[in-house]
């Protein structure tokens, strides 16, 4: 068990294995000289959230638990014995660091591009999606256990324009945003606004 607050893998650090959530939320995160954070991906059960650290020693950011997490270690010495006697396993792997790469082009295009009300609508449909996937949402619903403060450092903007956007979000009727919990009331309307296309998070089933 990882708390909420500590990382599972350090900035610049370098690490021996790979980690898989088992249960929590994670993001994958840079920090600025002048301690600046910008979170580059969240993760959800089901995620490897280092697996780049297999290749990629030291690491070029960090991984924090922000919720507590339940996670499952990968010696890397193990990994590369896998990947040279199982070629269909390393095709799974190499396809979850291709998604992971699809999923920072378009944060990318969010940060660069989308409103604030759009990016924030954007990462609403990615992660109902995913959490769908991994049976951790249905119905509509979701839980997000996150503080507009981890949100502003998702979607790059201050606080205040987070609550902004939440309120927006809210009046609009497109979501019921109780605390933790977000009723999807009007998917279509939300994905309208984000322009989101969910191409990129690759969910259907197709040969590897």
């Amino acid at each position: 068990m990882v708390r909420a607050g500590v990382d599972i893998a350090e900035q610049y650090s370098s690490p021996a294995y790979s980690s898989l959530v088992l249960d929590g939320f994670a993001a994958r995160y840079v920090v600025l000289l002048n301690g600046a954070r910008q979170i580059t991906e969240l993760n959800v059960p089901g995620d490897f959230v280092d697996l780049h650290s297999l290749m990629m020693n030291p690491m070029d950011h960090g991984v924090v638990a922000l919720t507590d997490c339940a996670i499952s270690r990968a010696p890397h010495e193990g990994l590369r014995r896998l990947t040279e006697t199982e070629p269909h396993l390393t095709r799974l792997l190499w396809m979850d660091t291709l998604i992971d790469a699809a999923v920072h082009r378009q944060w990318i295009a969010g940060l660069g591009r989308r409103t604030a009300l759009a990016r924030l609508a954007h990462l609403l449909c990615e992660l109902y999606l995913r959490l769908v996937t991994v049976h951790r949402a249905g119905d509509w619903r979701m839980e997000l256990p996150l503080s507009q403060a981890v949100l502003a450092d998702v979607l790059g903007l201050s606080d205040v324009h987070v609550n902004r956007s939440i309120a927006q979000l809210r009046a609009s009727g497109m979501v019921v945003w109780t605390g933790r919990v977000i009723e999807l009331r009007d998917w279509d309307a939300l994905a309208k606004q984000a322009e989101f296309d969910p191409t990129y998070l690759r969910l259907s089933k197709a040969p590897v």
